[in-house]
């Protein structure tokens, strides 16, 4: 993609759990609207992205950090699969040229950062860019939450890094818009229904203002808690808006029966190229 006639949209994918892409036939219930809606980022975007930057609910630390390995490990951060899939290798390079841009960009707007060479690869990253990208030829890299969970701090993270969308650099936020373990099932119907629609009506039918203001105040939101306990799994939609703040919003998944019960959403920030 060129650096200069392209700006990509940004998105915020709901990842489904643990390695469901590889044992997808022996997960409970019908994961195929998941996978459909993630085969279709690529399909959309129509040229692959010169690197893709994740921003996964399954990784925070003190500062934002991001990782720089040229070849990420794999961190089988789940518990209860089948043994064979704490052997998955998705074997995707990483970029460190991206990964001194965004550092260049964060501290380039007063954000402090730091750099992980260690680090590798979450579920939260390896399971839907597994679906979009099977052939493992797109290099990926993480940036990481900060702990606090600060909703202004993760906009102003996604607004300073906001110009890789023109060079060449797909932004994803991968969490869940309901993330509820204790209550995953029947119980969890009503709660994420209702906080499925305010965030809905919030990011795709609000004004970009309207829209910022919703997200400062998420927890104020119907069901709000009872959807996110704790908010790992929603703070990474803030980078995908921050980082496509004026741009509009669209629904690209949807579904009121994930696993049985649940209602779960993900968006695109802004149009697609062409």
């Amino acid at each position: 993609m060129s650096s200069t006639d392209v700006v990509l949209p940004t998105y915020f994918v709901s990842h489904g759990g643990g390695p469901w892409p590889w044992i997808e036939d022996r997960f409970p219930g019908d994961l195929s609207k998941l996978r459909a809606s993630l085969e279709a980022i690529p399909v959309e975007l129509g040229a692959k992205p010169r690197a893709v930057l994740v921003i996964s609910g399954h990784w925070e630390e003190t500062t934002f950090t991001v990782q720089t390995h040229p070849r990420p490990p794999m961190y089988y951060d789940y518990g209860g699969f089948p043994e064979f899939t704490y052997h998955i290798r998705y074997p995707v390079p990483g970029s460190p040229d991206v990964a001194e841009r965004v550092q260049e960009l964060l501290r380039g707007a007063g954000i402090a950062v730091r750099a992980d060479v260690r680090r590798g690869f979450d579920h939260g990253t390896f399971a839907p860019l597994f679906v979009m990208y099977p052939d493992a030829d797109v290099p990926i890299l993480q940036l990481s939450l900060t702990s606090d969970y600060d909703p202004a701090a993760h906009l102003a993270a996604g607004r300073a890094l906001a110009p890789l969308r023109r060079e060449g650099v797909l932004i994803v936020g991968s969490g869940f818009s309901y993330h509820n373990l204790r209550r995953f099932g029947p119980d969890a119907a009503r709660a994420s229904s209702e906080f499925e629609d305010w965030l809905t009506r919030t990011v795709v039918y609000s004004t970009p203002e309207q829209r910022v203001e919703g997200l400062l105040a998420w927890d104020r939101a119907p069901s709000a808690r009872d959807s996110h306990p704790a908010e790992d799994h929603l703070i990474p939609l803030m980078v995908a808006v921050g980082a496509a703040e004026a741009d509009p919003a669209t629904r690209i998944y949807y579904e009121n029966d994930f696993m049985g019960s649940v209602t779960s959403a993900s968006y695109r920030l802004g149009a697609v190229p062409g």
